[in-house]
């Protein structure tokens, strides 16, 4: 944070699980076979966040959209938008900044909902979903083309801020460009009355990718991977707390207000 952190307000951070599916080791783990292990099941959770201060709402990624998850055999537990609305009584229509922390169907699939929102994008994921790359199978396969589409529309309306570097967007709330999952995955710094947050999306999708060094199955950059692992240590040996993007042990230990809700702070 840029600022003393006796100088910021206070936000709490809410969770919200709003999707699953069953999955195994060797399909989230890069390289998998690698580490001569059995393979066994794993849950991935679908997340996304909500940042609440003095009445201001900021809203981190959007989930997937329900006909998506369909086509991918995911499943959804909640629409993400009559989430907000039960349990934070807030109107998508009347949401000002929406967080994209990269670029995949399970982050973007519902920003064509939020038609006011100033979108808050790294610059270096635009370009790259600019760069023709998405083209290719294993590099396009966690994107839908109309979703990245609208990000053309919503920029030439001029309602994307680009992030090129650590930048706070709101006292008490830094967004931090990181990269390897994607070229511009970003992570989102949060002062809370708890302590900083860490929500790292899809920087690390799980836990143990941390504890044990093990990338997820797909990173655009593997050395730039590895870096942001170590980034991410430096951030919890400060004192953050890690909320990973995936991981289904997310919510353990937050506060509940549903089943699959959580706040800190």
């Amino acid at each position: 944070m840029s600022a003393s952190s006796s100088d910021l307000p206070n936000w709490q951070v809410f969770t919200f699980r709003h999707g699953t599916r069953r999955s195994l080791r060797s399909e989230v783990f890069l390289d998998y076979a690698l580490y001569g292990e059995p393979d066994d099941a794993h849950t991935v959770d679908y997340y996304f966040w909500a940042l609440r201060s003095a009445g201001r709402i900021i809203v981190v990624d959007t989930g997937y959209a329900s006909e998506v998850a369909a086509r991918r055999d995911r499943i959804v537990l909640h629409d993400p938008i009559e989430m907000l609305a039960e349990h934070l009584g807030v109107d998508a229509d009347d949401v000002t900044d929406v967080v994209v922390t990269h670029c995949h169907y399970d982050h973007i699939g519902n920003l064509s909902r939020f038609p006011r929102a100033e979108v808050h994008l790294a610059a270096a994921e635009l370009a790259f979903v600019r760069s023709g790359a998405l083209s290719h199978q294993l590099v396009g396969h966690f994107s839908e083309p109309a979703e990245v589409d609208l990000l053309d529309s919503l920029d030439r309306a001029g309602r994307i801020t680009a992030v090129v570097e650590p930048t706070d967007l709101a006292p008490g709330v830094r967004l931090i460009p990181v990269g390897g999952h994607t070229p511009g995955q970003l992570m989102v710094e949060v002062h809370t009355s708890a302590g900083p947050v860490l929500l790292t999306s899809d920087a690390l999708h799980f836990r143990e990718e941390l504890d044990r060094d093990m990338p997820f199955s797909s990173c655009m950059d593997l050395p730039a991977t590895y870096r942001t692992f170590e980034t991410i240590r430096a951030y919890e040996a400060a004192g953050s707390r890690l909320v990973p993007g995936h991981d289904a042990g997310a919510l353990d230990g937050m506060t509940r207000i549903a089943t699959d809700v959580g706040v800190i702070g």
